[in-house]
């Protein structure tokens, strides 16, 4: 679906790895400010085309755009300067540093490269914007799993994205978890994010997002708000088989 005023635009998308075809001719857009929802079976090229987008994987043929600027030849480095900031579906945080230390890394090597006390005040800022300054001199060793993935959050804020994209954050969260996970997404959505997230927790993909884009077998098979494609017949055929759908 073309988007007025997209910041992210991916254009006719392909990643092959030799033979198999994980990502298949896949455009779409992001405006600003816009919650949109990448979702699919398992192995329909979700998380590959975010590691596109992100610098991880160099796609194969087509375009990633960031306001207009090609972003889809940069190295991951690059693409984070630039303002795409990302999390993994399995926490990666920097296991020798504290809380503080860790979001503070995210800061400097940003999109606005803060230094020194200034990246200290921003990263307690950020740690208190998703619950976690008190804990700002914890090793991460000590955290709980939800807390260790408000911290990649956080770290991940601190680089001050334009594009944020979560990659299954709200996965492994026990039913208390996920209820704070969602609040925690639903603010900084109320924030005028733009997010772009990977999810299989449909309650989530619900209450959260204003569009969704379906992805089977590595191609687009729905693009739409989220609650027209959750009632497309293809969507439900591509998660439950033809019999249920």
């Amino acid at each position: 679906m073309k988007q007025a005023g997209a910041v992210l635009s991916v254009k006719n998308i392909t990643k092959r790895f030799g033979g198999l075809v994980a990502v298949s001719n896949m455009s779409f857009d992001v405006a600003e400010h816009e919650m949109v929802g990448i979702i699919g079976p398992n192995g329909s090229g979700k998380t590959t085309m975010i590691n596109m987008i992100s610098g991880v994987f160099a796609p194969t043929d087509g375009r990633i755009s960031l306001r207009g600027r090609l972003i889809s030849d940069a190295a991951p480095q690059i693409i984070a300067r630039e303002g795409v900031g990302r999390t993994f579906q399995l926490v990666r945080l920097l296991p020798g540093l504290s809380v503080l230390e860790n979001v503070m890394a995210g800061a400097v090597y940003g999109h606005k490269r803060r230094w020194g006390r200034e990246a200290e005040d921003f990263a307690h800022s950020v740690l208190e914007r998703v619950g976690m300054d008190a804990m700002s001199h914890a090793p991460v060793s000590s955290l709980t799993y939800i807390d260790q993935k408000r911290v990649e959050l956080a770290r991940t804020l601190a680089g001050e994205p334009k594009v944020l994209l979560l990659d299954e954050w709200l996965a492994g969260l026990n039913p208390t978890e996920l209820e704070t996970g969602i609040e925690l997404i639903h603010n900084l959505r109320n924030e005028g994010r733009t997010i772009v997230m990977v999810e299989h927790v449909m309650d989530a993909i619900r209450s959260l997002c204003d569009r969704c884009v379906v992805m089977s077998s590595g191609a687009k098979i729905a693009d739409g708000t989220t609650d027209d494609v959750l009632s497309d017949q293809d969507v439900i055929r591509a998660y439950l088989g033809d019999d249920d759908a």
